[in-house]
């Protein structure tokens, strides 16, 4: 079956970095386009990064341009998520996903949480 499996995840300061991975399996990964999303309490899940299947071309929110950094390794099945100068507002549950045609997955999320 299909899983996307997210990890690191954590407890950071302001201003600090965290490197988030999506490991894949139960599927042709290199057909798949790669998102990250997040969702914070009471809000609607939102996109963050977006890469294509060849990892040519990428898109961010502009609230994290500048700051996070989508890439994949089609070999290893993953796309990380390298987050840079986080802020208090980047606090969420940050989830995977994998689009192709008609197929669409997620994975169970991992928290982040900047505070101080």
């Amino acid at each position: 079956q299909v899983q996307l499996v997210e990890s690191g995840g954590g407890l950071v300061q302001p201003g600090g970095s965290l490197r988030l991975s999506c490991a894949a399996s139960g599927i042709t990964f290199s057909f798949y386009a790669m998102g990250w999303y997040r969702q914070s309490p009471g809000k609607q899940r939102e996109l963050v990064a977006t890469i294509t299947r060849g990892g040519i071309s990428t898109d961010y929110a502009d609230s994290v341009k500048g700051r996070f950094t989508i890439s994949r390794d089609n070999a290893k099945k993953t796309v990380y998520l390298q987050m840079n100068s986080l802020k208090p507002e980047d606090t969420a549950v940050y989830y995977c996903n994998a689009k192709y045609l008609t197929s669409d997955y997620w994975g169970q999320g991992t928290q982040v949480t900047v505070s101080s």
